[in-house]
């Protein structure tokens, strides 16, 4: 049951800059609209989690909602989503392990884990499988770190790297398990 992390990072590896703002994501001229494989990738999952803050970035683009898939928002202080999402997002409270327990029995088996706070909590319990990450070439110099401190070394092995538009570096790696 494989957890999968997919996420735009600056070369010095922040997600969001001092402000919480994306921009930076969409420096490079996109004229023909690729999405760096994101649907593919989102045809292989079962569903989202995500934390708080990420839920609130994204309903703060406004339009139409991006997920086709359920959203779980990790958070202990929202207590409500917007009425037009109620059919697509769920809010969650607890350990990570009794949340992945509980998915799993409802039948999401590959988990599309978003957010800083909520990779950072993967990763402390040992529970990301594969991370994709398409790094910008731009040095942010400060905002929203993707990775923190880990209580030991996770050791992942080089599966793909690919350039895309001749400027982002898109690379997964799979855990390596001893």
């Amino acid at each position: 049951m494989p957890n999968f992390v997919f996420i735009g990072a600056s070369i010095d590896g922040y997600i969001a800059d001092r402000n919480n703002k994306l921009d930076f994501l969409e420096c490079i001229p996109n004229p023909e609209n690729v999405d760096f494989g994101f649907q593919d990738f989102m045809q292989s999952v079962d569903c989202v989690i995500m934390g708080r803050n990420t839920f609130e970035t994204i309903l703060g683009f406004g339009g139409e909602w991006h997920y086709s898939k359920p959203v779980f928002v990790l958070s202990s202080s929202l207590t409500s989503v917007p009425d037009k999402l109620k059919d697509n997002v769920e809010i969650m409270q607890g350990e990570i392990n009794d949340i992945i327990t509980a998915l799993n029995k409802r039948g999401f088996s590959r988990l599309y884990i978003d957010g800083a706070n909520v990779i950072q909590s993967f990763l402390k319990k040992d529970m990301i499988d594969e991370v994709i990450i398409s790094t910008v070439p731009m040095l942010l110099g400060g905002g929203t770190k993707l990775f923190g401190m880990l209580p030991a070394h996770l050791s992942f092995e080089h599966m793909e790297t690919q350039v895309l538009l001749n400027a982002l570096v898109q690379t997964r790696y799979k855990r390596k398990k001893e």
